[in-house]
């Protein structure tokens, strides 16, 4: 049984002109129902977090500015992260369903869950909202499963950016595996494959930086040669994906060559490595994904369909033109090198 975790309160946060705003959702829902995915899945409960719960990774001051900001009717935390009067409320109601959504996959109430909320999070650090962030809505979950007694939890990040407010939160920790394959260079500029953890976290944090134009076949390869080996040698008690779809080819925020297959693939992975190692309790949670007509319903239709354990659609979108063999010369030699590093550091 799948869950999904979906608010109207989710709309009202942002500025209609921002990428990031609410007819993403309102793109992803239309298309769940337009191929009759929603009514097969478990709508589960929503709640705001508790300022508790949200200070046990984010400062108290951070989190009583962003209260505050959003009173006064909103500001600018930086030129892309852009607060309004709802945003702290939003804020607040996506990072405690999220909490309360992984607790539900944990008990058995169902078996997987997909987290349809903004504003997204894995840029958020402890200080400071970033990138679209404001709390880091994984990263809560996450806490709250290792709070509540689990004692490995592991983060799969797909989304084209690096996830560095999540890396931040777990570096120096040996509970969580934090595993991100994303574009490099490119915004915020980290997760390079030398960022590695500390202390108790070293070896726990694993960046698959790619370059430009990576496609389908260079995921799944990363997947099959250093996430899914990693996975099983650690052994997570449930999974929990940072879903973000603008590594689509359609979108114009990175520069990847992904399709509505590979998010699948990649969905299907994870699926089957939660079934085998955690009695398939995943959670997955909307990061990025800015095409409204293609990009980002497809994909999200993917997800939806691998963790109801539905084979892939004919139709999903492919690119009018392959990117050009140089490029995918040069990935693959990246990639490559990649594998090589990890395989050495972590013993796959």
């Amino acid at each position: 049984m799948t869950g999904i975790v979906y608010d109207d309160i989710f709309l009202e946060h942002g500025e209609p002109w921002h990428p990031e705003n609410f007819r993403r959702l309102e793109a992803i829902m239309g298309r769940l129902e337009e191929v009759g995915l929603l009514g097969r899945m478990t709508e589960l409960p929503t709640r705001a977090a508790e300022v508790e719960e949200v200070c046990w990774l984010h400062d108290e001051d951070y989190v009583e500015d962003l209260e505050a900001l959003s009173a006064a009717g909103g500001g600018a935390l930086d030129l892309d992260t852009i607060a309004t009067e709802k945003t702290y409320e939003a804020a607040l109601v996506a990072a405690g369903s999220c909490i309360d959504a992984a607790r539900a996959v944990v008990r058995g109430q169902v078996t997987n869950a997909f987290c349809l909320v903004r504003p997204p999070g894995h840029h958020a650090r402890a200080h400071q909202g970033m990138g679209f962030c404001f709390f880091n809505n994984i990263a809560l979950a996450a806490e709250g499963l290792l709070r509540d007694g689990l004692e490995r939890v592991a983060i799969v990040d797909y989304d084209c950016h690096h996830g560095n407010g999540t890396q931040e939160m777990f570096y120096h920790r040996g509970d969580l595996l934090y595993i991100s394959l994303h574009q490099h260079p490119l915004y915020p500029g980290t997760g390079s494959a030398d960022e590695v953890g500390i202390d108790e976290g070293v070896g726990r944090n694993i960046n698959i930086p790619l370059p430009p134009q990576a496609q389908d076949a260079h995921y799944a390869r990363a997947f099959q040669e250093i996430v899914l080996p990693a996975l099983a040698q650690y052994r997570p008690e449930a999974i929990l994906v940072s879903a973000g779809y603008d590594g689509h080819f359609r979108e114009r925020l990175a520069q990847l060559s992904l399709t509505a297959n590979g998010f699948y693939e990649m969905s299907r992975y994870l699926v089957q490595a939660a079934q085998e190692l955690c009695e398939g309790r995943q959670l997955v949670v909307l990061e990025g994904g800015y095409d409204l007509e293609i990009g980002l319903p497809e994909s999200a239709e993917a997800t939806a369909r691998a963790l109801l354990g539905d084979p892939a659609q004919a139709g999903w979108h492919e690119p009018d033109e392959p990117p050009h063999q140089h490029a995918t010369d040069r990935v693959k030699e990246a990639l490559s090198a990649i594998i090589e590093v990890h395989r050495k550091r972590l013993w796959l």
